[in-house]
């Protein structure tokens, strides 16, 4: 292959500088990729040149030792590589002009390049620092013992390449920069301004014809010579500049249509005010023809414009991450925007619930548009727009129906209740981000509640009212009524005050007319059967997933368990402390009773212990074992623990066994074992 190549020096060269300067060049050429370098001597000798710095220079970049591959051999910085870049897109409107004797000669030319200072010598230095580091680190370590050492490898088998994924890794920027990196350097030939090679090549700049004759497609007339010099607009279109896909020039930009700039920038900014938008645009632009267009690649949420989905997931797309189709992503992220169009804040997981999608492509959706705040969600990115909603109502106006459209189209992919559906009110008249936790979906639960139960108080006076007309006839005797006598405690009562707004002067769920059957252990009309058998069977559950319990823990998870149930549910009628433990200990739980130390500041709920006594499993007797040694030990220790079950159990209880029994019962702490519940920090 023969290259010409003509350096220009000017006009970025110093004024002091000739070409008589350049005594020492070097040149290389990539020609596939139209790539550059050249290796230009620097005059160490000129005043202008600081040598302390230039010695600091080689020295970081090469260091102490001197071999063939320094950069800097003369231990001085003495020479600068300059690396090309394109500097126009389409040349074939230039030329290189030469004006002797009256005659101007036109070389067309197949490139321009712009040639830069190159500074890769820094990265050298820093992986020179890095190497001087990871060896000062290492130390004195022996090569035969890396030598010795086995490694654990693991095989992998890679699944044969579908052509969809062998597009998308030909088209990516690492196989590009592989591609580019495995093109051979040709190295060339550089001769001087007065070498006689030079003179040679530049007679190529004139043209070897003298007549006009030889010359036919000169012999025309002035307009068509300039209609060849400059063709038409026409073909200009079919040879346009194509954007790149990361990074955007503005100047390519605009000579693209309106739409397709304002496609290009919404997919790369993703979320933009529209007055951002007109300002990228340049002056000039219509903004009528603006909004038009924007219209077309992207949804207005908060006064904002953010670009639609199926402009980021083109169909026949699918996730990096999970592979899930695009149909099924735009469907996500369409949700995710109509959430910002309630209010400024959405919670990933609720997201990612409804959705159903990977954490990665859900976390993808919201940096698209919404920032994370620490314990708070994500919040959009962008203040509302007020400005562009009060000059553009029909915009907005337009926008709202679209985005009802989407909503149907949501609420029936994704089945969603209409009570998410519906703005909160509180949301939208503060803008402050509605985001509910564990402690607060507990008081909605109980708010509901006693919403409810004026409705549910209503129905069982009606129930009452029907049961006194059915057993007017039958009405016991006062006299053979047993009131049943329960003993005096001093323990206080089960902590149910989130109820009492609810009972409005009720005795457990009762007005204090009607409690006589509460009294008698029983509630009017069979409801205490229900309770009782309702209160079993949330306690056999939690003990058999527990095994070990406070008093206090068990409550908690009994108000947890209250909060989860529909309202006018018959546990509502009022349980108090003594009916729970008596409920405990008949459904074959047992108390421990844990010798806490004297100085303990645990409450009197925390001191009383149960635990699950007989599971049905082949670990009872390792269980029970391990509960009479914490009636006599608050804390012991592991090896106690594992002779006591040996000896007790008559053979070797092995590490798995161990772990198992420890792991239902206890926890441990600082070396020791303790009573899930009884660790005292």
């Amino acid at each position: 292959m023969y290259v010409r190549l003509f350096l220009f020096f000017y006009p970025i060269r110093p004024a002091s500088m000739t070409y008589d300067d350049v005594t020492h060049l070097s040149a290389k050429i990539k020609p596939k990729q139209q790539k550059v370098e050249l290796e230009m001597a620097i005059d160490t000798l000129n005043p202008n040149y600081c040598r302390s710095k230039g010695e600091q220079i080689a020295l970081n970049v090469d260091g102490t030792c001197t071999d063939e591959t320094n950069t800097y051999s003369s231990k001085l910085m003495d020479k600068q590589t300059f690396c090309s870049s394109q500097a126009a897109s389409n040349v074939s409107r230039y030329a290189a002009a030469v004006y002797r004797k009256g005659e101007l000669h036109l070389t067309p030319l197949h490139g321009i390049l712009q040639l830069r200072p190159s500074f890769t010598y820094l990265d050298k230095a820093d992986a020179k620092h890095r190497e001087r580091e990871a060896a000062n680190e290492g130390g004195d370590s022996s090569q035969d013992e890396a030598e010795d050492d086995v490694k654990q490898i693991t095989v992998r088998f890679s699944r044969p390449e579908t052509e969809q994924a062998r597009q998308r890794r030909v088209q990516s920027y690492e196989f590009l920069q592989k591609r580019q990196a495995e093109e051979h350097w040709v190295h060339l030939h550089y001769y001087g301004l007065k070498d006689s090679r030079s003179e040679h090549e530049r007679q190529y700049l004139f043209s070897q014809a003298h007549g006009l004759a030889e010359n036919t497609e000169l012999i025309k007339s002035p307009s068509e010579y300039l209609m060849m010099l400059m063709p038409p607009s026409v073909e200009e279109e079919n040879d346009k500049p194509v954007a790149p896909s990361n990074v955007l020039s503005m100047a390519q930009l605009r000579t693209l249509p309106l739409a397709d700039q304002i496609k290009i920038l919404m997919k790369n900014v993703k979320v933009m005010p529209f007055a951002n938008l007109m300002s990228l645009l340049g002056s000039g632009t219509d903004s009528t023809a603006v909004l038009r267009c924007i219209q077309q690649v992207a949804m207005l949420v908060q006064g904002n414009w953010v670009v639609k989905s199926d402009v980021l997931y083109p169909k026949d797309t699918s996730s990096p991450h999970s592979g899930v189709p695009a149909e099924v992503l735009c469907r996500g992220r369409d949700f995710v925007m109509w959430k910002f169009t309630q209010g400024r804040w959405v919670v990933r997981k609720e997201v990612a619930a409804v959705t159903k999608l990977c954490p990665e492509d859900v976390k993808d959706f919201l940096e698209h548009m919404s920032v994370a705040r620490i314990n708070k969600g994500w919040e959009f990115m962008l203040p509302y727009d007020e400005d562009f909603v009060k000059k553009h109502p029909d915009i907005v106006q337009r926008q709202h129906m679209l985005w009802m459209g989407i909503q149907a189209k949501l609420e029936k992919v994704y089945s969603l209740l209409k009570e998410h559906l519906a703005p909160k009110k509180q949301e939208t008249q503060s803008g402050h981000p509605l985001l509910v936790s564990g402690e607060q979906r507990v008081n909605m639960a109980k708010a509901r509640v006693k919403q409810n139960y004026g409705q549910l108080e209503k129905e069982f006076q009606r129930q009452k009212a029907e049961l006194k007309s059915n057993d007017a006839s039958a009405k016991m005797d006062v006299s053979n009524i047993r009131i049943k006598e329960e003993p005096v405690s001093d323990e206080e009562p089960m902590d149910t005050s989130a109820y009492e707004g609810m009972n409005n002067g009720v005795v457990n769920g009762l007005h204090a007319e009607d409690s006589m059957d509460s009294l008698n252990g029983r509630l009017p009309g069979g409801c205490g059967d229900r309770v009782a058998q309702e209160l079993k069977a949330f306690v056999s559950s939690t003990f058999k997933k527990q095994f070990v319990l406070t008093l206090s823990e068990l409550k908690r998870l009994f108000n947890l368990h209250l909060a989860s149930l529909p309202p006018g549910h018959t546990l509502f009628s009022g349980i108090s402390d003594k009916m729970l433990q008596d409920m405990v200990l008949d459904t074959g739980c047992k108390q421990i009773f844990v010798p806490f130390p004297p100085q303990t500041a645990a409450s009197p709920d925390e001191l009383k212990v149960y635990a699950l006594w007989e599971a049905g499993d082949t670990y009872d007797q390792h269980r029970q074992v391990l509960l009479e040694i914490f009636s006599r030990n608050y804390r012991v220790r592991r090896n106690v623990i594992q002779n006591q079950l040996s000896q007790e159990c008559g053979e070797d209880v092995n590490k798995q066994e161990l772990d198992r029994v420890l792991k239902d019962c206890c926890v441990s702490y600082g070396g020791m074992w303790y009573l899930k519940g009884t660790v005292q920090s």
